[in-house]
């Protein structure tokens, strides 16, 4: 079969984000089932957030190293199987093994190691493609996640009601087809250089003694908790808060968030290239911890604001992971993968830590999921002050300016 054109590496890609939205969204739609049929606490679901993307976590650094060495095409074909094999063995680990949680955590880890390797991996494929606007198509990149988190949402809810939730491993098996014929995609696509010919990618030793980078490593690491902390528990805060049916709260809950994403990558992809990124992501901080507020201080007579909470974070949390890809790539143009590699296990450390805080703290106050995403507005907050106190680019090229004057004179 003959190579594809870039159009099909696109599509290839896009389909990777959404193999990333079902690998991290399908089980949490099941938090408070796994909770009821095999008495899982709060706290150890949370443990299963964090072992999902500690295993992240642990493959961005490994791919600093070996991806480039092992190839694209390998590493993504190998990382949509791991996807493809770990949703299936979801569906039947826990119930064949005495000890179901064992199940539940090995089948995460296992479609964790391919997610892992598709974040790492179809950011920079994407930045390679020869488009005009990198900074719009890395936004739109990252608004399939958000149009695969609805699909997965939306779609599990139909299965749910049709066929009762007690077949959650049908669907299970039904959306590990996604990655593995993705996996047979990716065989043919083109995969693209993000270091031109004869550039050298700057060295990791390099990376990690630039100011730079460390900014954009803190800033990642709140994007991923502010993202996923409201992301992974928005369908149990829906139910517990609203006490609304797991259809409806799966609605109100995760499928709202995910919309609102979605919709402001899209507009971001369409005017982001006009658009001061430290200035965006500075506006995006203010508006998610905002988001968070009203999530957490929305009175139980009116806990329908909660919701309006999650709407809110999905709207200003959307442009925070691409931006900063976008902002890092601007200022670390020679990172090569390395940089995508160790900006993705910074957004892995805060999606490991956010959502596990929420749950823990949760636990701590009754199971009062309000809260623990209180707790979690630091994360965002962070981010503001961290922004607030950073140079923008213009300054650092007056600063630049300024002291090759003074050395001149």
């Amino acid at each position: 079969m003959r190579r594809l054109g870039v159009r099909s590496t696109i599509l290839s890609c896009y389909t990777g984000y959404i193999t990333q939205a079902i690998i991290n969204n399908f089980a949490p739609l099941l938090f408070l089932t796994f909770q009821s049929d095999y008495g899982i606490s709060l706290t150890l679901i949370g443990t299963m957030i964090t072992v999902n993307f500690g295993v992240q976590l642990l493959v961005d650094l490994l791919a600093t190293k070996y991806a480039d060495a092992i190839g694209y095409r390998k590493c993504l074909v190998i990382a949509h199987i791991l996807c493809g094999t770990g949703l299936i063995l979801l569906a039947v680990l826990p119930n064949v093994l005495p000890i179901p949680v064992i199940g539940l955590f090995a089948a995460s880890a296992l479609y964790a190691i391919g997610g892992g390797l598709i974040e790492v991996l179809v950011s920079p494929v994407i930045e390679a493609c020869p488009t005009q606007n990198k900074k719009a198509a890395m936004s739109l990149l990252h608004s399939f996640y958000c149009w695969g988190q609805v699909s997965v949402v939306a779609i599990s809810t139909l299965f749910f009601v049709l066929a009762g939730v007690q077949n959650w491993m049908i669907l299970a098996c039904i959306w590990a087809v996604v990655p593995l014929l993705n996996a047979v995609l990716f065989m043919f696509v083109p995969i693209h250089r993000l270091v031109r010919e004869g550039e050298n990618p700057i060295k990791i030793r390099e990376l990690l003694r630039g100011r730079t980078f460390w900014l954009c490593v803190i800033l990642m690491i709140c994007a991923g908790s502010s993202e996923i902390a409201i992301g992974q528990w928005a369908s149990a805060f829906a139910e517990s808060g609203l006490k609304v049916s797991k259809t409806v709260g799966d609605l109100l809950g995760p499928c709202l968030f995910a919309v609102c994403m979605g919709i402001s990558r899209v507009m971001f992809s369409v005017i982001g290239g006009k658009i001061d990124l430290k200035k965006a992501l500075t506006v995006a901080s203010v508006g998610c911890v905002g988001g968070y507020l009203l999530c957490a201080l929305a009175p139980q007579s009116q806990a329908w604001l909660g919701l309006v909470g999650c709407g809110v974070v999905g709207l200003f949390v959307a442009i925070m992971w691409p931006g900063i890809f976008s902002y890092a790539t601007e200022r670390i143009p020679k990172g090569g993968t390395a940089l995508f590699a160790l900006l993705a296990l910074a957004g892995d450390l805060g999606c490991m830590s956010g959502p596990s805080m929420v749950g823990g703290v949760a636990d701590q106050f009754g199971g009062s999921l309000s809260v623990g995403i209180g707790v979690g507005v630091i994360f965002p907050l962070l981010m503001f002050f961290v922004l607030l106190f950073t140079k923008s680019r213009q300054s650092e090229k007056e600063t630049d300016r300024s002291v090759k004057g003074s050395q001149n004179e």
